[in-house]
């Protein structure tokens, strides 16, 4: 396609070109108005001027009879720029005036009229006038009337001037369309040409955003915000994909080598029935591990928002501490709970529960009692819009340059590779809480680290069809 055809092609230039055309009718039908309006208002000037001659006549005849009306007559009409006079007799011969041509049975006709005319003293083409035939008594006939060369004039030069009006909108109008399509399409292939780029696996590329704030620059900003999930999430299945290469394949080995030494040692069923156990017990903690990456992707996709209700979080707090008292009892840690009372929010309570759940375990595994001094609080609290769950120990916490780096996938830090785990918990943590709308905080706890999971009381933020953001309803206190 040619470049003039892919302009004419174009939304921008049909829609200017729809608006050109409205204009232009428009336009055209007020002037047009206008040019009926004026020649309306000199025929009715022209009528009133006439009107006032032809009674002031009848009046004269009326005073002196044919005489004295052809006396009148004959002196009117020698006026420079007088109106048009002729009193015939019955028969049609002339009188007065200065009326030299008329069209034939002009004067047979009583009344108003538009006919071509010339005087007396010009010789040259005939003239258009606006003219009243009367009669007198004894078949005596009366013309009066008007040049119309003022009228069609003024009606000449308003028709010439609407004309050049409307042909220079057309023109500018055009001009002004394909200005603004060829600004458009230079916008437009502009983001056509990065999602090209896009497309083919550069996701790092952004569309341009000129800063007008217009409709495009809305488009590319969302887009842009599109864009960046995008390659967020791509390089997050990257990861993952890498991690669970590097992180599943010692555990797999190792169930592999377990089951191999297992036909190869155990001599009896004793033996077998061990290296079963052991085997289910390697099966166990691989899928608990595909568990934890199958409900962090549906936080992360936004796929876990059914089911959303109001729940207590101070019950889950308690509920949580309960189930975890007896391992932390197990470690020589002291186990306390802070929830007050009843704190509703709206949300997943399941999933709300398995990270609060995850933050406590790994609070027990990775604290590390001080002369059995241990311990770990669990809280549930309120703070403006927020609901707050936190668990905070007295262990060795986390280094504020590796929090950050701490809940990504598979991500175990130097100090925790000597304990079980995936490295998942605080992943699947976070993503709860960005899929209610809030965030996982992790700071310290003086010592000790100190997690929180902030989330909104209103739950998930929700979107309507036209794309506006709602945040969900607030339970009632």
């Amino acid at each position: 396609m040619t470049a003039l055809g892919k302009l004419f092609r174009s939304t921008t230039f049909q829609l200017s070109l729809v608006y050109l055309t409205v204009f232009a009718l428009f336009a055209a039908f007020l002037l047009g108005y206008f040019a009926w309006n004026t020649r309306r208002l000199f025929t009715e000037q022209i009528n009133a001027t006439v009107e006032a001659e032809v009674n002031g006549l009848e009046e004269q005849y009326r005073q002196g009879g044919i005489r004295r009306l052809v006396q009148v007559i004959e002196s009117r009409s020698k006026q420079p720029g007088s109106n048009l006079y002729l009193a015939t007799t019955a028969a049609g011969e002339g009188l007065a005036g200065n009326v030299g041509f008329l069209p034939t049975g002009t004067l047979e006709k009583s009344g108003w009229s538009e006919t071509e005319y010339r005087r007396l003293d010009e010789p040259a083409g005939p003239h258009l006038a606006l003219i009243r035939v009367f009669q007198l008594p004894g078949g005596f006939r009366v013309l009066v009337g008007r040049d119309l060369e003022d009228r069609e004039k003024v009606h000449n030069i308003v028709i010439s001037a609407g004309r050049w009006s409307v042909a220079l909108v057309v023109v500018l109008g055009l001009a002004g369309g394909l200005f603004v399509t060829r600004r458009v399409l230079r916008r437009v292939d502009a983001m056509t040409e990065t999602t090209r780029t896009i497309v083919e696996g550069d996701l790092s590329r952004r569309l341009f955003v000129a800063g007008t704030g217009d409709e495009l620059d809305r488009l590319a900003e969302n887009l842009n915000a599109m864009l960046e999930r995008i390659e967020a999430l791509m390089k997050g299945l990257q990861e993952v994909s890498d991690n669970i290469a590097h992180d599943l394949k010692t555990p797999l080995t190792r169930l592999r080598n377990r089951a191999e030494e297992a036909l190869r040692s155990a001599n009896d069923e004793t033996g077998y029935r061990a290296a079963l156990e052991r085997t289910i017990e390697e099966s166990d903690a691989l899928i608990r591990t595909f568990d934890a990456l199958l409900m962090i992707a549906r936080a992360e996709s936004g796929h876990a928002r059914e089911d959303i209700a109001d729940f207590d979080a101070a019950d889950v707090a308690r509920g949580i501490a309960e189930l975890y008292e007896p391992l932390a009892e197990e470690k020589g840690l002291a186990l306390n709970v802070e929830a007050p009372g009843e704190i509703l929010m709206r949300g997943k309570r399941e999933l709300v529960s398995q990270a609060l759940s995850n933050l406590v375990d790994n609070a027990i595994k990775y604290a590390v009692p001080d002369d059995a001094h241990g311990e770990i609080t669990v809280s549930a609290q309120t703070e403006g819009e927020r609901v707050l769950l936190a668990v905070a120990d007295n262990g060795p916490g986390i280094p504020e340059a590796d929090r950050a780096r701490a809940v990504e996938r598979f991500v175990r830090l130097e100090r925790s590779r000597s304990q079980s785990g995936s490295g998942l918990g605080l992943s699947l943590a976070s993503a709860v809480a960005h899929l209610h709308g809030g965030e996982l905080l992790l700071s310290d706890n003086h010592p000790g680290l100190k997690a929180v999971i902030a989330l909104p009381r209103g739950g998930p933020v929700q979107k309507r069809d036209d794309g506006q953001e709602v945040p969900g309803g607030r339970p009632s206190a």
